[in-house]
């Protein structure tokens, strides 16, 4: 059965948050985040400090869009006042390999012997910084900052080899919202 869907969100002091043809705008004071966020039959309106969404007699497909834009929002104001935080460990037993910044590369140089430097590039907005065998990744968006720590750890996996053995790499030991 179709249903009239409301959802509103309380914006809170120090954050602004602006709607524009569908790119949402959140200002705060760590900055700014922008996310396109359009759906059939889910309407957004900001009026001060609250933020509405609505969906008159929404589907299923409208309800779960409704509440995946809730989410976005959420995420995205949480990171405007405290950005995300992903803390990754770099595990060498067998060679003694090195992670090395350039720019907006991460580079990881010797693993289990390479001679050529594995790299990925991470985005704009994303702050990455090593500190002896601990990576901190942190930036505004949780998508971005959560994707970084993803491409991170997977420059050392190793296809084929028994996990219990080879255990070098870059793993991922704390996320944000998890305790450590």
């Amino acid at each position: 059965m179709k249903q009239h869907y409301e959802e509103i969100i309380e914006v809170p002091q120090g954050v602004t948050v602006t709607i524009d043809h569908g790119n949402v705008a959140v200002k705060g004071p760590k900055g700014e985040s922008v996310r396109r966020m359009v759906a059939q039959g889910v309407t957004l309106k900001a009026e001060g400090q609250k933020v509405t969404f609505a969906a008159k007699k929404a589907s299923k497909r409208e309800k779960k869009m409704l509440y995946t834009f809730r989410a976005h929002l959420n995420n995205m104001i949480k990171g405007v006042q405290q950005p995300w935080v992903y803390k990754l460990k770099i595990c060498s037993g067998h060679f003694p390999m090195t992670a090395a910044i350039a720019g907006n590369e991460f580079a990881v140089k010797n693993f289990l012997g390479e001679k050529v430097a594995r790299k990925c590039v991470f985005p704009q907005g994303v702050e990455v910084k090593i500190a002896g065998q601990e990576i901190t990744v942190t930036s505004i968006d949780r998508e971005k900052a959560g994707q970084t720590a993803s491409l991170m750890e997977l420059l050392t996996f190793k296809p084929n080899k028994d996990q219990r053995t080879f255990q070098d790499g870059i793993y991922i030991t704390a996320k944000p919202g998890e305790e450590a």
